[in-house]
């Protein structure tokens, strides 16, 4: 039996493979692929709809805010965040807190002036800066909620006086938010609501009619809002697979519901690596992840026997990022808790090897 940790593309749940396999054959006893639908369709317009019904009834999204389902990963919003609301302002703040947000930063310089308000970099992103100061003539601040690779995640979201954006990516779905508490959410599919190929975009309406400059339209949220996410062609099977997958979601008792297990499997593992002897995970406790449990041997010597013995257990995607080194087993939404206790098996059954 394979356990799939990987980071992303990441695991669904089974019946939602097989929905998705089957609508690839036959959607919906109409003859045709899922695939090759028109996406013009009065059918398909009513998968865009119930996508975007469910992410607001999954999140509690007020009705002043647009969900929007896009194209491009996340690494798109990168630039289309400067695009539209940097150009013509005097500055945007980024908080530093591993790789993705370098990547960010690195783009909304292409736009304007950028402030780092606060860095983890000086303690290799094992932790998030609490204490920072964002200007008051800033465009926005924005932050990553869950660092994938450096296995860091933000609990608390400081309210600076200024729009806050922030990317999702990787816990988006996995616990309780509040959506009023942020003007812009973005999150590429891949982690917790689908497979790889459809963005979405959560966005107050007043941020977006603060934008007053023309932008490419490709890159104008407001395009996509007034035309229903279907400006060009969408992300046809991404976006059906999102669906299938919040209404999995829905049935396993919503937000609230999952992040209770997600809770569970979390402390399961995190309890293992602080037991083990062989093992030390790599964030600060107060900003451990829980959909990204980062974490190496204590002697690195032995990291490449670790990995061959969990590997023919049947752990999958537990290597670390490559610029990281160690180990990464990511525990999304449907991974399940015996996978986490099959992990924890083999870390104990190496132990006893390594100690006799």
């Amino acid at each position: 039996m394979k356990h799939n940790f990987g980071a992303g593309p990441c695991i669904l749940p089974s019946s939602v493979m097989q929905q998705a396999a089957d609508a690839v054959l036959n959607w919906n006893d109409s003859g045709l692929s899922i695939l090759e639908v028109s996406h013009r369709s009065p059918e398909f317009e009513e998968v865009v709809l119930k996508t975007q019904l469910l992410v607001r009834e999954l999140l509690n999204v007020p009705k002043n805010y647009s969900v929007l389902c896009l194209q491009g990963g996340a690494s798109t919003q990168f630039s289309m965040i400067p695009m539209n609301f940097l150009q013509g302002k005097t500055i945007a703040s980024y908080l530093d807190t591993g790789y993705f947000a370098q990547k960010a930063i690195k783009e909304a310089r292409l736009f304007g002036d950028v402030e780092i308000v606060g860095s983890s970099r000086d303690k290799d992103y094992a932790y998030i800066p609490d204490h920072y100061h964002v200007q008051h003539a800033s465009a926005y601040l924005h932050v990553t909620s869950n660092n994938t690779i450096e296995g860091t995640e933000i609990f608390d979201f400081h309210d600076t006086g200024v729009p806050l954006i922030c990317d999702m990516s990787s816990d988006i779905f996995s616990r309780k938010i509040n959506v009023r508490d942020f003007d812009l959410i973005y999150a590429g599919a891949q982690k917790n609501m689908g497979p790889a190929g459809m963005t979405l975009v959560i966005v107050k309406n007043d941020l977006l009619d603060s934008v007053k400059h023309q932008v490419p339209s490709m890159s104008d949220y407001r395009i996509y809002r007034d035309n229903q996410s279907m400006f060009n062609t969408p992300p046809v099977f991404a976006i059906y697979v999102s669906m299938l997958n919040l209404l999995w979601l829905k049935n396993e008792g919503g937000v609230e519901g999952i992040e209770i297990q997600n809770k569970k499997k979390a402390q399961m593992l995190y309890a293992e690596i602080d037991r083990n002897s062989l093992f030390v995970g790599n964030a600060n406790l107060a900003h451990r992840s829980r959909m990204n449990v980062t974490f190496r041997m204590r002697n690195p010597e032995i990291e490449s026997d670790f990995l061959a013995f969990a590997s023919e257990r049947g752990m999958v995607g537990i290597k670390g990022y490559r610029t990281v080194g160690g180990f990464r087993a990511s525990l999304y939404n449907a991974l399940p808790l015996h996978s986490v206790k099959a992990l924890v098996k083999v870390m104990q059954e190496f132990e006893a090897l390594q100690t006799q």
